[in-house]
């Protein structure tokens, strides 16, 4: 569920009550992304009301982290239980370059939530040719020092211009090269397109390509809640999108609600049905 700032369009009541009917429905694991989440300043409150649904598993977030200093511990023990940070680089220059941050806020961040007690903490780092790539060794040092687990992210043209990807995109082989050198298990995640787990000496590295490809899409089960109340079964999709703010506004009950959701789920289609296919 996104919940950046202009999600204020929708109360913490109707952020639960989409949650409760998600997880009635089967969905047992919700993310809250943005934007950047930690922005809201009722985020306590509508971790509290999603963790408190019954049936749900599991509740993570995805933050730059740079608020994240004194607000991990509230969030832990209202009910959050992951935390995936992003973090291009622990270089402060190229951090800046590429955030326009506080390297140092954001180290501060990742330091609060392994302290708090988010198991695991994850360090999203997305690579880019020429700009940050020499820093996956120190990344791979800095997450071994923190107990946190790196994940390079290889750059998806989603959201980014063609002239961006064209001259950013790298693939990750040589990175997996080198840790398949290093790694003393290797191991693959069936519910995330058998992602490859790098378990090095004291330290788990995971490798993330773009999910856009047929793989990623005939087994696609996400089902993404805008910012403006809207159901959205593809991430690569704005012309499917089902309104579910306006009928709770309306006052429709829960099985009207649930209905929705099964509408839209029944939008979904591979995005690459034609490879797929």
């Amino acid at each position: 569920m996104r919940a950046n700032a202009s999600a204020e369009k929708m109360t913490v009541e109707e952020i639960v009550r989409i949650a409760n009917i998600s997880v009635s429905l089967g969905i047992a694991r919700i993310k809250l992304t943005g934007g950047e989440p930690l922005m809201r300043k009722d985020l306590p409150e509508i971790v509290s009301g999603i963790a408190a649904v019954p049936g749900l598993k599991d509740l993570s977030i995805t933050t730059n982290g740079l608020m994240l200093e004194d607000m991990a511990k509230n969030l832990y023990k209202r009910g959050l239980k992951r935390v995936n940070i992003s973090l291009p680089s622990i270089n402060a220059e190229t951090y800046r370059k590429l955030t326009s941050g506080n390297l140092q806020q954001a180290l501060k961040g990742v330091t609060a939530a392994v302290e708090a007690g988010f198991c695991p903490v994850k360090l999203n780092m997305v690579i880019l040719q020429d700009v940050n790539e020499a820093d996956v060794p120190a990344m791979i040092d800095y997450a071994r020092q923190t107990g946190t687990v790196l994940q390079l992210i290889e750059l998806d043209p989603i959201n980014v211009t063609s002239n961006y990807y064209d001259t950013h995109h790298r693939s990750l082989e040589e990175q997996e090269l080198m840790l398949r050198e290093k790694a003393e298990t290797i191991e693959k995640r069936p519910f995330m397109h058998n992602r490859l787990i790098y378990h090095l000496p004291n330290v788990t590295v995971e490798v993330v390509h773009p999910i856009e490809n047929s793989d990623f899409c005939m087994h696609c089960t996400r089902m993404r809640v805008t910012s403006d109340g809207k159901l959205k079964p593809c991430l690569m999709r704005n012309d499917n999108l089902t309104d579910i703010l306006i009928p709770i506004r309306e006052g429709a009950n829960d099985e009207q609600l649930k209905q929705l959701f099964i509408q839209a789920n029944m939008l979904r289609e591979p995005f690459n049905k034609s490879i797929s296919g």
